[in-house]
């Protein structure tokens, strides 16, 4: 990449979307200045610390300071003057008491940022947010910035799988730029020059279909995810095996088999919140019958977790006074992240049932402690499977996976484990003695 040429870039935000993004776009070359009000966050990273769990990243984090870089401040008056082009990477949690899109960061990033460009500028949003968002915002950044409307706005969804992100910064499979002007789209490709070097497509589109995309691809992932467990459910009630009907449908190569998995179901910070934020967003616009599945989408998802807790019910006839190994509280594995976590909701709610409850996770255990006090957790797979009644794994991490059944009976209670992520061999199970139950199957 021609240094001389190169947009120096400026990332809003610097949680898991925007860290990710700054320290990528710094180790792939560009001169770039991470933004953040949370000065505890901004000196974390500065220092060379990633503030969350994901493989590869501090590796990253520090051969981008080391090579200078990689900057980070809490002041909008640098990154005005600093960058050429301005990501906004900020989150859009669900509203408190409402199915829609908490805009708050993203309209306070902007209103920050845009007094500050004094000169020719592309502002670039990443996070995901409601279709017409993009609209709203050209009209707030012509209005507070001193240039005008010669600061322009584009959208650059993103779609970083927690686990991956790395490889999905660097290499991702696509590129969607929403620009209103050839300039722009000439400015965000000059932003990932290194990454287009690589062949990656790219599909320019306008504003509003680039906000779409993000939530119209999470949407469709959901409704995979959730057919397959909806069969799960009917499988339950007719005796047949769930996982020999996802491994027949996963060779349709017009279905395949990616997301086709039956189990404990999807959480963390996308998936839940976009889909209800979408059928939030349709019903606002007039359209709400066109995505009007989505709500049973999220209602299969719930109910899985309900389930889960009816097995171990049904394996023990009853939860009261029992112990319980919980294996997980991440959301999925590789990752610290316990947004709407379907492994945590279900060790509460057996908590709450009187269960003896003690979780275990690889990495999101301190995240579990500060949000769940009223738990107990271990310091091992083993530690708190130590006299259990029954395990119950709820999030896939390949630890748990790679455990062998011999060994776990020699500190159990009782040879009993429910497979909440159909992770485990079943056969392997049952062969060394253990009582075995998965969603949808016998």
């Amino acid at each position: 990449m021609n240094q001389a040429d190169a947009p120096r870039l400026t990332v809003i935000g610097t949680g898991y979307l925007g860290a990710t993004h700054a320290i990528c776009m710094a180790v792939l070359g560009f001169e770039v200045l991470g933004v953040d009000v949370d000065e505890r966050k901004i000196g974390k990273l500065a220092s060379g610390e990633v503030p969350f769990f994901e493989p590869g990243l501090p590796e990253l984090l520090t051969k981008a300071l080391e090579s200078g870089r990689l900057r980070f401040t809490t002041s909008f008056e640098e990154a005005g003057e600093f960058g050429d082009v301005h990501f906004i990477c900020v989150g859009t949690p669900q509203q408190p008491g409402s199915d829609a899109a908490d805009l708050t960061y993203v309209d306070a990033s902007v209103r920050a940022l845009a007094p500050h460009l004094n000169r020719r500028a592309l502002v670039v949003g990443k996070s995901t947010v409601p279709v017409g968002t993009a609209k709203r915002l050209t009209d707030v950044i012509h209005e507070l910035s001193p240039v005008g409307d010669e600061v322009e706005l584009a959208w650059n969804p993103e779609f970083l799988r927690e686990g991956f992100a790395v490889d999905d910064t660097m290499r991702p499979d696509r590129l969607v730029f929403g620009v209103a002007s050839d300039w722009a789209e000439e400015r965000l490709r000059a932003a990932f020059q290194p990454v287009l070097d690589l062949g990656t497509p790219v599909v320019r589109t306008d504003l509003a279909t680039a906000e779409l995309v993000k939530v119209a691809a999470n949407s469709f992932l959901a409704t995979k995810i959730s057919y397959i467990n909806a069969m799960a459910e009917v499988c339950e009630a007719v005796g047949a095996d769930i996982k020999d009907l996802a491994d027949s449908l996963a060779l349709d190569d017009r279905i395949g088999g990616k997301f086709l998995k039956p189990g404990l179901g999807f959480g963390g910070g996308c998936l839940p919140k976009d889909i209800r934020a979408f059928a939030h967003r349709a019903e606002e616009i007039g359209v709400g019958q066109a995505v009007s599945f989505l709500r049973e989408v999220d209602d299969i998802n719930r109910r899985r977790r309900a389930r889960t807790v009816d097995l171990v019910r049904e394996m023990l006839g009853g939860i009261s006074g029992k112990r319980i190994a919980a294996w997980g509280a991440a959301f999925k594995p590789n990752s610290d992240d316990i947004r709407d976590a379907p492994a945590l909701d279900v060790a509460r709610t057996m908590h709450g049932l009187g269960g003896h409850v003690r979780v275990f996770d690889p990495a999101a255990l301190d995240n579990a402690r500060r949000a769940f006090p009223e738990l107990r957790y271990g310091d091992s797979a083993f530690d708190v499977a130590r006299d259990a009644d029954v395990v119950v794994l709820l999030t896939e991490w390949s630890d748990f996976r790679e455990i062998e059944p011999d060994a776990l009976a020699e500190v159990v209670k009782h040879k009993r484990i429910v497979d909440g992520r159909h992770a485990l061999d079943a056969d392997r199970w049952r062969a060394a003695g253990w009582e075995y139950r998965a969603l949808g199957r016998s």
